[in-house]
């Protein structure tokens, strides 16, 4: 679980639990350090207790027709010294994710939208991450 945290200032507290609120609004950026966008929403599997997706604004011109994403929760790192996510895909992609308007959010809960989504990012959906479930 260590290497989901970037860390390189020995004189910064590490912080492993942190209230959703503060990470609303946190940038995410890809390996290269370019924007992608802000974390908008934070959204729980109510049942297991577990971060499902980090939804992301992205695009538009100041907060209008900006277009969200939902991330997996473990597609995304957290750099503790930017205070910021790492999300490890160049924009293009992110560009040609499936994406929602604000209007109009898929059913987070339905697992066959939540299969597609990991296979596009390349990660196991949560509820089938045995490396969480066994801590």
């Amino acid at each position: 679980m260590e290497q989901k945290i970037k860390k390189t200032d020995p004189d910064k507290k590490y912080r492993r639990v942190l209230a959703a609120s503060t990470l609303a609004g946190d940038s995410v950026r890809n390996a290269a350090g370019e924007d992608l966008g802000k974390v908008d929403e934070i959204m729980i599997d109510i049942p297991s207790g577990r971060v499902a997706y980090a939804v992301l604004t992205f695009g538009g011109i100041l907060g209008m027709g900006n277009k969200l994403f939902a991330l997996p929760w473990s597609a995304l790192r957290v750099d503790e010294d930017e205070k910021c996510f790492i999300l490890d895909v160049d924009k293009k992609k992110l560009e040609h994710a499936p994406g929602f308007d604000k209007d109009n959010w898929p059913k987070m809960a339905d697992e066959t939208w939540g299969m597609e989504l990991s296979r596009y990012y390349g990660v196991t959906p949560y509820w089938e991450d045995r490396e969480v479930i066994s801590r």
